[in-house]
């Protein structure tokens, strides 16, 4: 019997290599990621028949569930790989609701078919054919005579390739023409052009300014060849990459060199030359893809990868200087940022990237109208970048501006799968999975992150996947050491909350004197101590703490903090029974924004306090301006139809209305005010109305069980209270011999309940309610 897996596949011009996981194109090696491989020859070898869907699943992924989605993006990625068009899918045929099909003609090359050997010439795979076996090994003699000889001569004078895993240190351009234009844009055109490369592995400008700091340099010293080298060295990187332009008459010469930082060596070198200043960045191009090929990227690759430096990023010089200063600020305070990505617009109203980053910018400070038109403009303009910014562009939109996370998720995971050490597609992934609730997944994606980018500085957002899991000691440490080592303001909120958790009022309070009077955090901090007053039912105080953080944050000009902290008010009023409260707040948040988050809060609040027409409303509205978004959808529209619907006393459409939230209930529905786990509590509310105990029990026990996600936020004692409603509904006399345990396990739960509010307001509605409730049954 021949052995299958010694057996070639061939169609087209491409050859199949099962043994060595090898797609060959015309002879030249095509980067594909083992997955994808795998599909690939899944299809092959079952060529010109359907393969189901579940079958290609089980084949690929013999040992592991995954989403449908995961095969929808192999086979996405070979149809590019093959050369495929929307419109003529030669190889791949997708068969509806069924599976897909290998259309191409395969032929099968057996073992003894073929002979493959690798020559030094240009690095291309040669097959010679032979019938005769001693034809065979007369040719394999001479064959291996030659290479063993060439070999020897070519690694005399030849110096050794660069790796996947090799990491590449770009150095400032030596600039001595004098034009002061030349002297960092041409470094950042070079980094866009050579970040096309899914082999290149160029060091992070985050990593290069960490190292700069541990060699007593400024970050933003400028990358001498010299310093670039010992930079190189100190990260155990491979190559330096020294640039440098000159000029000749009216031409220009660019050089591009690779040299060994361990020896000096050189590994390969390019030049280009521009006939005028306007013609630079072609010639920065033409370099840029020759030292990806003499590095060891295969040409296929190269030229798959190699949109030219006028889509990447623009064919003026002076808008990619200023672009390349927006880049260099955007690495401490983002705000100087704006100017100079807005002057990069100015001076070239197609740049994409420009209009990106800053959009980017804008909603990371909360200016989301102005980050929407930002980004909505770079996505107009998404066919004029390379595959890298494509990816980057069409992300951050539907993240950002559509709210289209399911979309967001799929653009991750592919920009991951192409650019395996972009450590920008887990960190954007890490933000969708907290939207979804998988903690374990922010967490391995947050940790991928920091290992793409070899960080040891402890971050917020790794403290944070820590806390989300309840492991708040390796939290609290790393916390206290981002204090030490940073000084970020950003971790004393973050050991905040862990004190809240392990129930260390002293704690809190030195951590929240630490953030008092500090512009931009004390309302943050205001908001929080708000929140925990009324985890325990001091609603009085709760009220002045919501006050000063909303003064706060109106002195600071953010004028949509102060809306959100009146709107997290107005539900946190409803909840506890004082509903005209409650509209107060939510007028009020309303007066100050019309913002996504202050109209669904302040819905969910009017939803809960009798008013559904006015919810209705508000609902309607976010219906029509976010028809795509997710967790308005998902998460927000269904809270406020669950809570008209249960005050209306149609507790079972209300749960019908959250199903839909199932797949979202665990993660956050707003990544600066947290808001989680509410979908949970309105549903097990639902369940409480229909006197379903066990259901509502179970729903209130999620989330106890998740005090690390709900944190301070009231619902994590209400759902105590929840928890013995839910308990007292299995004690009534027509429960039989099940009544009396139940009888007990209220009681303990009415008792937790109690202890918490033992200090609250004594004229809080809902208190006074469980009071009763409690003594009814003892």
């Amino acid at each position: 019997m021949p052995n299958r897996e010694n057996e070639l596949y061939e169609f087209g011009p491409f050859r199949l290599d099962p043994v060595k996981r090898l797609l060959l194109r015309d002879n030249e090696p095509v980067p594909l990621q083992l997955k994808a491989f795998e599909t690939l020859l899944a299809l092959v070898r079952h060529s010109e028949h359907v393969v189901l869907k579940d079958e290609l699943m089980k084949a690929v992924w013999p040992d592991t569930f995954v989403e449908e989605s995961n095969l929808a993006q192999n086979i996405f990625v070979l149809r590019k790989t093959l050369g495929e068009t929307a419109g003529n899918h030669r190889y791949i045929v997708t068969i509806p609701g069924r599976g897909y099909r290998f259309a191409d003609k395969v032929r099968r090359v057996g073992e003894e078919e073929s002979l493959v050997v690798e020559t030094h010439s240009r690095s291309r795979i040669v097959i010679e054919e032979k019938s005769s076996y001693r034809a065979r090994v007369a040719v394999a003699s001479i064959v291996i005579a030659a290479l063993v000889g060439g070999a020897l001569y070519w690694r005399s004078h030849q110096a050794l390739r660069l790796t996947e895993k090799d990491s590449i240190v770009l150095a400032d351009f030596d600039n001595t023409t004098g034009d002061a234009v030349f002297d960092s844009a041409l470094r950042q055109g070079l980094s866009s052009q050579l970040e096309q490369s899914p082999f290149l592995n160029l060091l992070s400008d985050q990593r290069v300014a960490q190292t700069l700091s541990l060699m007593a340099q400024p970050k933003d010293a400028r990358l001498t060849p010299h310093l670039a080298r010992e930079v190189c060295q100190r990260t155990a990187s491979a190559a330096v990459l020294n640039g440098s332009i000159a000029q000749i008459g009216t031409e220009y010469l660019l050089v591009l060199k690779a040299i060994n930082c361990a020896n000096g060596e050189s590994l390969a070198s390019s030049e280009a030359q521009a006939k005028d200043k306007s013609h630079i960045l072609d010639a920065l191009g033409k370099v840029a893809s020759d030292i990806r090929r003499k590095l060891g990227e295969s040409l296929a690759s190269v030229q798959k990868y190699d949109a030219p430096p006028e889509e990447v990023t623009t064919p003026s010089l002076e808008a990619l200087s200023a672009y390349t200063l927006g880049m260099q600020a955007r690495r401490g305070d983002i705000s100087p940022a704006i100017p100079l990505f807005q002057r990069a617009i100015d001076l070239d109203h197609n740049f994409a990237m420009a209009y990106a980053q800053l959009g980017v910018v804008d909603y990371n400070l909360g200016e989301s109208a102005r980050a929407a038109e930002n980004l909505t403009k770079a996505y107009e303009l998404r066919e004029r970048v390379s595959e890298l910014e494509r990816f980057y562009i069409a992300s951050h939109y539907d993240e950002m501006v559509v709210g289209n996370l399911e979309a967001a998720r799929k653009e991750y995971e592919l920009w991951a799968q192409i650019y395996p050490r972009d450590s920008r597609a887990p960190a954007g992934l890490s933000v969708v999975q907290l939207y979804f609730g998988h903690w374990e997944e922010v967490l391995a994606l947050t940790q991928k992150r920091l290992e793409l980018n070899r960080q040891t500085r402890p971050e917020s957002n790794l403290v944070a996947a820590y806390m989300f899991l309840n492991r708040l000691d390796q939290a609290k440490t790393m916390a206290q050491e981002g204090i030490r080592v940073s000084q970020s303001p950003v971790f004393h909120l973050n050991l905040y909350t862990i004190a809240f958790l392990q129930h260390d009022v002293g704690g809190m309070d030195l951590e929240a004197a630490e953030l008092m009077g500090k512009q931009g955090w004390d309302d943050q901090i205001l908001a929080s101590e708000a929140d925990t007053a009324a985890y325990s039912g001091k609603l009085a105080k709760a009220r002045e703490l919501t006050l000063r953080a909303v003064d706060s944050a109106q002195h600071a000009e953010e004028t949509q903090a102060a809306a959100d902290y009146y709107a997290v008010a107005a539900v946190r009023e409803a909840l506890v029974g004082n509903m005209d409260r409650a509209k107060q707040q939510a007028k009020a948040a309303l007066a100050l924004s019309e913002g996504r988050e202050v109209k669904a809060l302040s819905a969910i609040a009017l939803a809960l306090a009798g008013d559904s027409a006015q919810a209705t409303r508000l609902a309607g509205d976010l219906d029509k301006r976010y028809p795509e978004n997710t967790i308005v959808h998902a998460s927000y529209l269904p809270m406020i139809r669950a809570a008209i619907d249960t005050q209306s006393g149609n507790s079972a459409k209300a749960i019908q209305d959250l199903a839909v939230s199932a797949p979202y209930e665990l993660g956050q529905t707003d990544l600066n005010l947290g808001f989680s786990l509410y979908p949970i509590y309105l549903r097990g509310s639902a369940y409480l109305a229909s006197k379903q105990g066990n259901a509502a029990a179970a729903e209130f026990q999620k989330i106890i069980d998740h005090s690390g996600v709900v944190e301070n936020e009231p619902i994590g004692a209400l759902a105590h209270l929840g928890v013995a409603r839910a308990e007292a509904l299995a004690a009534g006399p027509s429960q039989g011999a099940d009544s009396a345990a139940a009888r007990v396990q209220s009681l303990a739960a009415y008792k937790d309940f109690l202890t918490l509010w033992k200090s609250a307001d004594p004229d809080i509605p809902i208190l006074k309610r469980a009071k009763a409730e409690c003594a009814r049954l003892q």
